[in-house]
């Protein structure tokens, strides 16, 4: 039986193994976040970084492995516990924005709120909170199709982190966004994960947003290489990897 994961940590990975259509992209990583903690997943474009964010929200089965939420096993349920699971504990914000384009920016922020059962004024209360943060509250009536890409990407930022979750995955975020905005953006993001004590994993090939983070690690060709130190801000040369493997209990 394996041992069970520790106790500050809110996510655990152990070994995990995952192949896309029998290509491998996961080699048998070993990871620990603890609660409250950023944490930058670095690397190159194809590195395994959204698999294995893939992996720890539940949004992707792992092929070997275990993946652990608050002490409690991941790898064990179905697709139907999974998607509860992301809908009740985890926030996600991809490199697309992904917004209902039915719905003005408000009500698409509001929308998970709503579903989780909160009452119409809180959350379009918190809506209208999280749109000023982002600096987009007089956008809150229009649809998707009225704003423009860095404009929708805030607002999917707000989207996943007015409902609070517990943790809020970060998947390349500020891909699509200009330098200064995108500072803007992950300074934002960060300090709402430290101030409201939410765990925060960020993928970045972007070695200058690791300055952003408690942590970082490294993963290339599906290896965690070690933890990562970050490059100052203007430096074009890439993170590097300055220990050797992760150990298995994921530090």
């Amino acid at each position: 039986m394996s041992a069970a994961p520790p106790d500050n940590d809110v996510l655990w990975a152990r070994e995990i193994v995952k192949s896309h259509h029998g290509t491998p992209a996961l080699r048998g990583v070993s990871l620990g976040v603890r609660e409250g903690e950023v944490l930058a997943v670095t690397g190159p474009r194809g590195s395994g970084k959204s698999t294995l964010l893939g992996c720890l929200s539940a949004l992707l089965p792992v092929d070997e492995g275990e993946v652990w939420f608050n002490s409690a096993p991941v790898h064990t349920l179905g697709r139907a516990g999974r998607e509860r699971l992301r809908r009740d504990r985890f926030g996600f914000v991809g490199s697309e924005p992904h917004l209902v384009p039915e719905l003005t920016a408000r009500e698409n922020v509001a929308l998970p709120l709503l579903l989780a059962g909160a009452g119409g004024k809180a959350a379009y209360t918190a809506a209208d909170e999280w749109l000023e943060r982002l600096d987009v509250g007089d956008l809150g009536r229009l649809r998707p199709d009225r704003l423009v890409q860095s404009q929708r990407q805030r607002i999917a930022v707000a989207r996943a982190l007015a409902p609070l979750p517990p943790v809020v995955f970060a998947d390349d975020p500020t891909a699509p966004l200009h330098r200064e905005t995108a500072d803007q953006v992950l300074r934002i993001l960060t300090s709402a994960a430290r101030s409201h004590q939410l765990t925060l994993v960020l993928a970045t090939h972007d070695p200058e947003l690791v300055r952003y983070a408690d942590r970082a690690v490294a993963l290339v060709d599906g290896r965690l290489t070690g933890p990562v130190t970050p490059v100052p801000r203007g430096t074009t040369a890439p993170g590097t990897a300055a220990a050797p493997a992760v150990p298995a209990a994921g530090r």
